[in-house]
């Protein structure tokens, strides 16, 4: 069943070409949204946390500070609306999934940058 589901995927989903990222990085999402009849493209930046699964149902969470709340929001790595990704900063990290950074505030939540 498993063989069959990954054959399903492999042919019929069609991979978006993104680029590199894991977590600890800064990045910029650019999706598109429709209100109404009209549709217009919003961004979204901030640090990824995670990225989960695998093929077509992959997700990554992405945090940013707005003002003084933290939002999160999770983006399928197939979603159709999603335009582009950008990265902005490589960061240094030691864990693939930094839900520590949740609780950081001030120059804590700081995360190193990784020298290329």
């Amino acid at each position: 069943m498993e063989d069959l589901v990954k054959f399903v995927q492999d042919e019929f989903v069609t991979r978006k070409e993104l680029p590199e990222f894991a977590a600890g990085d800064t990045i910029t999402v650019y999706y598109e949204i429709k209100e109404g009849n009209k549709t217009r493209t919003q961004f979204f930046r901030g640090v990824v946390i995670q990225r989960r699964g695998s093929g077509s149902s992959e997700t990554f969470t992405i945090r940013k500070m707005s003002g003084t709340v933290g939002v999160e929001r999770i983006f399928p790595v197939n979603l159709p609306a999603l335009q582009k990704i950008e990265i902005n900063k490589r960061g240094k990290v030691r864990r693939a999934r930094i839900f520590y950074f949740r609780e950081l505030t001030g120059k804590k939540a700081r995360i190193k940058e990784k020298r290329s």
